[in-house]
């Protein structure tokens, strides 16, 4: 029943045909914010919240400014996350077909798209719900495997064989951007002795060969020791040759962690002599796990002095860094482990089928303890990457990959993103830095739920087919079938006679087809190719969180910029994540998950679990600083609900007066209204111009700011009870009341389309009840706000300030009294504050003027010069109010006297001010009314 009212409500509002209206009307400006794909693998949560509102806000912003808005948006539908997911409760899911594993993933994420589109569509999210795109739509596949050729044909995407991060919980590569960082993982380090074969030259002097020598090293991968091919030092750093203490073997280490590793090592160390690294050029070492095996002492600048020895161990299949040292000095790069994270046969029987983060670990250990090279085994905490779905540790292991040359792009891709604008700036140099890190991009996947990579291999060669001819003869199929065709098809149907004679082949059934599929962050990353439009393909905006700056952010800039030398955006919006209200993070243990869908529904038990609706949760998005983390949890969406309750408040105060006025026929031109009033349309005027300009800052909590302190200090606390009297007592069509009903007309107007983009359900809830707006086509549908730049009057501010002034001084002198029990002398000498005075009160005394109006006495007297009598129950202020005009030409202090007294009249029965002969009868200006039998009794 529920929702059945929720949709009928959306129909009342126009929502579900507003995006297809806009795109159909005509319009001299486009506006596109290009949505990035969230995952199609689990339940709608409060991040997905948090970005499709503060999405949403933009579009409906642009909406009302009158641009044709193109948002289109997208799911992510391949890759590991729900490929897991969907695997996870079927049995024996390791015999399962590529095409099975494929077919139960599509299913799922089919299902999760349905799921998070009907809560996007509940949050109030504007879009062609009809249209989205999807990564696995067979036209999706093909443009991004359109974009995969181009950067192929370019030399920017390339097989090699190198060490990558490699998860052994889902046998795949992954790139940096799918790990996960554990600071509190704990390695067993180890202090291990090299001995030395052959003395470095330089040091033939120093070391003899009657007492042995080796070199100290550090490690906290012990299982990495069986693939050492080198040990490396720093050229430039001081080393030393020290004897030990307790065992008088001598050994070689850095100059600056001598004293550190003899603490550690619980002994003392005697420094024989000294030497730079560069002396230790053309020395070699015994292998100390296998014997007869040497590893050559090599330079390297990777080398630091902040823990360990000063001397690395380097295994070229398992480290970046060691695998360039290995390049240049051609050593082996052989891998000793499989796809499991276990030793392969290579790694000795020993070793053999061992995982390499368990008892591999152990046996290497126990290796090295055996061939006496252990010196000590310690627990060392730090820092170490997880795969970021299963949460279990990664290794590094060097695979044939496919990768993208980033090496040769992130100086085009650094150029186009200092042209872009990014909000906050401080997320480029973040972003610029991760770039600057980047030397290549591993975009190779071991997996079948994916975009294959569309690439064969000759069978007895291994060598890989891929040229214009093959490309294009797949993209037809994947365009006409989807990716499946790839696993369904035989190698014949994909593959032409033609493209094989050109690669110089003859037969077709020579090649077998590639098994690898793309990167998903490849997959999300060419969106631009598919769902930008027109000749530029550049939205104006990308927004999502601060993650996907190493994210989409990257690789959408990476693949345009490699293929059009450009980036696909001209603005970056990134925001923070959301966290639990005391800053900590969600977890279901703690208790501090917050479901979106309950927020707006309400849990099972609703003094618990309130429903809020969905314009809480769009409040809680707007007023949060999105730019940092965003707290959510009780305390905060109960103050969001307080806060939408006040701003209701002060909407039904002005729809109850605009009753019985329209527009067309009763509004006062602002030439004839009461100052006061003038005053509301220039602060109207200043509003809209700042929430204008904090929409097109992206910077939505300025707006609740803006909105909030207006509609409390503006408007309910400053104007609302200024006109009461003029509202309830003044004759009906009276110019007076119109003059304000007229401004509260525009005020109810603006500040409803002022809040419109954050809380739409609300704001078309206001217009459906506005009296003269009934016919209306809703506040999206009229535009932006309207507030003439003939109200902006600098000038009028001194009048009405400078009376407030007098007003506070007043107050203050009769703390906690009715105002209205009192009258008013108000003594000024004559100068500007007394002239502008005159123009709010140009009688002497007054119970009916402007300037009593904004006193809110009972009657108000303006005099220039202190009253020969005085009684002594009044009060006397004094003050000083500074005038300040044309920018500061004119400028001019004046001194005032407000003097406070007990007023002598009666309390009008109608109007309740001290303005009657006697309580019994109304006071002349109500009994004016009355007998003119318009006002009520």
């Amino acid at each position: 029943m529920v929702l059945i009212f929720f949709f009928l409500s959306l129909q009342k509002c126009g929502f579900s045909e507003l995006y297809s209206w806009q795109r159909q009307r005509k319009a001299k400006q486009e506006f596109c914010l290009h949505d990035g794909p969230p995952y199609a693998n689990g339940d709608p949560h409060v991040g997905h919240a948090l970005n499709k509102i503060l999405k949403d806000i933009t579009n409906r912003f642009h909406v009302m400014r009158g641009y044709k808005v193109h948002y289109v948006p997208g799911w992510d539908c391949h890759g590991l996350p729900i490929e897991l997911k969907a695997l996870s409760e079927v049995k024996g899911a390791e015999n399962l077909s590529p095409m099975e594993i494929r077919q139960r993933a599509r299913a799922f994420a089919e299902k999760a798209i349905e799921k998070q589109k009907s809560a996007f569509i509940r949050w109030g999210v504007m879009a062609d719900w009809a249209n989205c795109y999807l990564t696995f739509d067979p036209k999706y596949e093909a443009n991004q495997l359109r974009v995969f050729y181009k950067m192929y044909d370019k030399g920017l995407i390339y097989q090699d064989y190198k060490p990558v991060f490699w998860s052994p919980s889902t046998k795949t590569a992954l790139a940096e951007a799918e790990l996960e960082y554990n600071e509190q993982h704990i390695s067993r380090s180890v202090y291990m002795k090299f001995l030395l074969l052959k003395s470095p030259p330089k040091l033939s002097s120093v070391i003899d060969g009657s007492s042995p020598a080796s070199v100290l090293v550090w490690t906290t991968q012990p299982w990495t020791v069986p693939a050492n091919q080198a040990v490396c030092y720093m050229p430039d750093s001081a080393y030393s040759i020290v004897k030990c203490a307790t065992t008088g073997q001598h050994f070689i280490l850095a100059a600056d962690r001598v004293e550190s590793t003899a603490a550690v090592l619980d002994t003392q160390f005697e420094v024989i002599s000294s030497c730079k690294g560069a002396d230790l050029a053309d020395g070699s070492c015994a292998h100390p796990t296998i014997p007869g095996k040497v590893s050559p002492l090599l330079p390297a600048n990777h080398v630091t002095m902040t823990k360990g020895t000063g001397l690395v161990h380097t295994a070229p299949a398992h480290g970046m860094e060691d695998y360039s040292v290995a390049s240049h000095h051609q050593l082996p790069t052989d891998c000793l482990v499989d796809e499991r994270g276990h030793f392969t046969e290579a790694a000795g029987p020993e070793l053999k089928n061992k995982n390499v983060l368990e008892e591999g670990n152990e046996a290497v250990i126990k290796m090295l303890q055996a061939a006496g090279s252990l010196l000590k085994e310690e627990k060392y905490v730090h820092s170490y990457p997880y795969d970021w779905r299963t949460k279990k540790p990664m290794i590094i292991r060097a695979s044939k990959q496919w990768f993208v040359n980033t090496a040769d792009v992130k100086a085009a891709a650094q150029d186009a993103l200092k042209k872009v604008k990014v909000i906050p700036t401080s997320a480029v140099n973040r972003m610029l830095e991760m770039l600057d890190r980047r030397t290549f991009w591993c975009i190779s996947r071991q997996r079948c739920w994916g975009v294959p990579i569309p690439v064969f291999y000759q069978k007895s060669t291994g060598e890989s087919l891929i040229n214009s001819e093959t490309i294009s003869d797949v993209i037809k199929i994947v365009e006409q079938q989807g990716t499946d065709a790839w696993w369904t098809l035989p190698v014949e149907q994909l593959l032409s006679k033609e493209a094989v004679a050109k690669a110089g082949g003859h037969d077709v059934l020579d090649y077998v087809k590639g098994q690898d599929v793309l990167d998903i962050w490849f997959d999300s990353g060419t969106s631009w190719a598919h769902v930008l439009e027109g000749a530029e393909q550049r939205a104006d905006t990308y927004l999502e969180g601060k993650d996907q700056l190493g994210g989409w952010f990257q690789s959408s800039l990476l693949t345009s910029v490699a293929v059009r030398k450009k980036a696909p955006f001209k603005t970056l919006v990134v925001h923070g994540f959301t966290l639990g209200e005391k800053g900590e993070k969600m977890s279901k243990s703690i208790g501090n998950v917050v479901d979106p869908d309950v927020v707006i529904n309400g849990g099972e038990d609703h003094t618990k679990d309130p429903p809020y609706g969905a314009d809480v949760l769009r409040w809680w998005v707007a007023e949060s600083n999105v730019f940092t983390e965003v707290m959510i949890g009780p305390v905060v969406l109960n103050a969001a609900r307080d806060d939408i309750n006040k701003l209701r408040n002060t909407l039904r105060f002005m729809l109850g007066n605009v009753e019985g006025f329209n527009p067309e026929t009763d509004s006062v031109p602002p030439a004839e209204m009461y100052i006061v009033d003038q005053y509301m349309l220039h602060l109207l005027q200043e509003y809209g111009s700042k929430v204008t300009e904090a929409y097109k800052q992206y910077d939505y909590s300025k707006v609740v700011r803006l909105l909030q302190a207006f509609c409390s200090k503006n408007l309910s606390n400053f104007y609302f009870s200024m006109i009461k009297d003029r509202l309830y007592c003044e004759e009906a069509k009276d110019p007076k009341r119109r003059s304000c009903q007229t401004v509260l007309a525009e005020a109810l107007d603006i500040v409803v389309r002022s809040f419109a983009p954050i809380l739409p359900h609300l704001a078309e809830e206001v217009f459906r009840y506005i009296p003269y707006k009934k016919d209306s086509e809703g506040v999206f549908r009229t535009g932006w706000i309207n507030a003439s730049t003939a109200w902006k009057k600098p000038g009028i501010e001194e009048a009405i300030e400078g009376a407030c002034a007098m007003r506070e001084s007043f107050l203050g002198s009769i703390s906690g009294k009715n105002s209205l029990e009192y009258e008013v002398i108000i003594v000024i000498e004559p100068g500007l504050l007394f002239e502008l005075m005159e123009a709010l009160q140009a009688e002497e005394t007054s119970s009916v003027s402007q300037l009593n109006e904004l006193m809110m006495a009972s009657q108000t007297t303006l005099l220039s010069e202190f009253p020969k009598e005085t009684p002594a129950d009044a009060n006397i202020v004094k003050g000083t109010f500074l005038i300040n005009l044309e920018g500061g030409d004119i400028c001019e202090q004046s001194a005032y006297k407000v003097i406070a007294r007990p007023i002598a009249k009666a309390k009008c029965p109608r109007c309740r001010r001290y303005t009657a002969e006697s309580s019994s009868t109304p006071c002349p200006r109500c009994l004016q009314v009355i007998a003119a039998g318009k006002g009520s009794t």
